[in-house]
């Protein structure tokens, strides 16, 4: 489906601390699980090679920087992490709810 585009973030952490990470994990899932509560996340997942995550925000970098930086991830010196903006003009009809 062609629509209007949608401004979105994938936000790619990597861990650079796997004892702090092990520590922080409770913080974070709850960031997470706040973040999603809020609608500003829409999605999140571990990497497969385990070496960090992937994150799915709505809003352009610019906005989404300052909640993902306060990540217990990264407050925490755990991880760092890389904002890839994009605009989402193509998307299954399944998506089209949930990116308006």
């Amino acid at each position: 489906m062609i629509r209007p585009a949608t401004p979105l973030t994938l936000v790619l952490i990597t861990y650079t601390d796997k004892e702090a990470i092990e520590r922080l994990r409770p913080a974070h899932v709850e960031w997470i699980r706040e973040a999603i509560d809020v609608g500003v996340m829409l999605l999140a997942g571990r990497r497969d090679d385990a070496g960090g995550g992937v994150l799915l925000f709505r809003g352009t970098p610019e906005h989404v920087r300052p909640v993902a930086e306060s990540d217990p991830f990264l407050t925490g010196g755990g991880a760092t992490i890389e904002l890839v903006g994009f605009p989402a003009n193509l998307a299954d009809d399944a998506l089209a709810a949930v990116l308006t």
